[in-house]
């Protein structure tokens, strides 16, 4: 009888743990619903009140009235995806604040854009930037240019897309048995729902919105671990400090990939190509009121990003002291600590705020980018400056709906071959793509010789594969120096070098 109660009982408690977790799960999910039902309607809300009466102006300008203050601070989430907000705390275990070489490096890029590049885009009135290269060399130049941004955002933006959808299919559709590819299309259709109409006037309002639980997640979790830690917060920024993870210069080994010289002026670059002649940022700089208010947006942008940048690698210094002093083993990858412990160690409203800060660094990348995608494709290969408003709107809805699709493709294919290393790839890819860009503008302001347009798409190809080959054997050919983000420069002085060669002074240019 005994025997058969202590059955029982150990049934009971069973059955109880069971329904427990259940409940747990269950409760678990809906909470995850509610709080995903409430983001994205509050992003439906906005999109509706920025779209009425939106025409084709509205989606690709903002009828240049976009609060600059509104700008610099959206534009936050827009340059840091969920790529940055996993991977930068990470790599604090490897390379402490190196990280930081690259950012102070942006600040000379920054600076280049607002003084240079976005004067002439105002002065240009333009509305795709890559029409300056048709005004200053021509036709194919111009369609390099272009092609050259749509290839790269395409296929960097559905891979930081990705990461959202990824992380709503763990925290949700993975349980009810749901395949990726549907968690994917859900992914993708809110994004177009809340920006095919109002396009890039909705997307400042949107992305300032999701800047928000970026950065709130962020100073959330800093807060939440100095707590654990019993440290206030200046006894946390000395911790931090006096920690290995702490060092910002690398000056020792001009060989390594660390080497300061390399970041920075990498990271100048960087910037210069990656924000300056890019459609997608540059679009939403393009519409404030005037080149005034531009610039101001230009460097209250450049004030922020500094500040969140250093956020994000004292949260990465503070994840790796706090598996130190719990006595926690760190994960095989780097770029899983901060999950995991967001997930799994600090609670249910640390977790809340990790799944929104991903998901809103993420949406606010994927939702610009998808706009500016449509814009270039619009102005620059459908030439949208002489067709009647219901073409243009006509024509703009099929082409949103056709880059949503190449995300999803993208994603797609990306799941199926092994998404981190082709993530890895695309990230490095940028380098190549962008080079060109920098040497054609690089060209095109600082010479007053004409091209023969029809050679620049060689040039465009050829100098990032001798830049490929040079990076792929700079150990064997330069005593073990690595490069790293200098790259791009190697490749815009190639291409630069390449335009030389097919230019001709004796043809004075008109749109100097």
């Amino acid at each position: 009888m005994s025997i058969f109660l202590l059955k029982n009982h150990e049934l009971i408690t069973f059955l109880y743990i069971a329904t427990v977790q259940i409940l747990l799960i269950y409760m678990s999910q809906i909470l995850i619903i509610s709080i995903l039902v409430i983001y994205f309607s509050v992003l439906m809300l906005i999109a509706y009140l920025t779209s009425r009466n939106a025409g084709s102006d509205a989606f690709f300008s903002g009828n240049k009235q976009s609060p600059w203050y509104l700008v610099a601070f959206g534009m936050i989430g827009t340059s840091i995806s969920g790529l940055t907000f996993i991977s930068v705390p990470g790599k604090v275990g490897s390379d402490g604040f190196a990280y930081y070489q690259v950012i102070l490096g942006y600040i000379i890029g920054y600076w280049v854009i607002g003084t240079i590049l976005m004067p002439m885009y105002y002065r240009l009135n333009l509305v795709s930037i890559y029409t300056y290269l048709d005004q200053r060399f021509g036709f194919w130049s111009y369609k390099t240019g272009a092609f050259l941004f749509l290839l790269s955002r395409t296929l960097g933006s559905s891979l930081r897309l990705f990461l959202a959808a990824s992380v709503l299919h763990l925290f949700l559709f993975q349980s009810w048995g749901m395949p990726f590819w549907v968690t994917v299309a859900i992914t993708i259709l809110l994004i177009w729902i809340y920006t095919f109409r109002g396009g890039v006037k909705t997307i400042i309002w949107t992305d300032s919105f999701q800047t928000i639980f970026l950065i709130s997640s962020v100073i959330i979790s800093v807060i939440l671990i100095s707590n654990r830690l019993d440290l206030s917060f200046f006894d946390m920024l000395g911790k931090v400090y006096d920690s290995k993870y702490s060092k910002v210069f690398y000056l020792d080994d001009y060989k390594s990939g660390l080497f300061f010289p390399k970041y920075f002026f990498g990271g100048a670059f960087i910037a210069i190509a990656m924000t300056g002649l890019d459609q997608d940022l540059m679009q939403k700089n393009l519409t404030c009121k005037n080149i005034e208010e531009a610039q101001k947006n230009m460097f209250w942008f450049t004030i922020i990003m500094v500040f969140v940048n250093m956020l994000f690698l004292v949260l990465g210094a503070l994840l790796y002291l706090y598996s130190e002093a719990k006595g926690i083993p760190l994960p095989v990858s780097k770029d899983d600590l901060f999950p995991t412990l967001a997930l799994n160690e600090f609670g249910t409203f640390a977790g809340i705020f990790f799944l929104l800060g991903i998901i809103a660094s993420s949406y606010a990348s994927a939702d610009s980018a998808l706009a500016a995608l449509t814009t270039s494709f619009c102005i620059d290969f459908l030439n949208f400056k002489d067709k009647e408003e219901s073409v243009k709107q006509k024509q703009k809805f099929y082409v949103h709906i056709g880059m949503s699709l190449a995300f999803f493709v993208i994603i797609i294919i990306a799941k199926e071959i092994n998404e981190r290393s082709l993530i890895d790839i695309v990230l490095k890819m940028a380098g190549y793509t962008y080079g060109p860009l920098v040497g054609l503008y690089a060209f095109g302001l600082y010479t007053k010789r004409k091209l023969k347009d029809q050679l620049v798409p060689a040039v465009c190809v050829i100098a990032p594969v001798i830049t490929y080959i040079i990076g792929a054997n700079s150990k064997l050919w330069f005593n073990g120096y690595q490069f790293s983000f200098e790259i791009i420069i190697v490749n815009a002085v190639l291409s630069f070098i390449g335009l030389w060669l097919i230019s001709d002074h004796r043809l004075k240019d008109s749109a100097d």
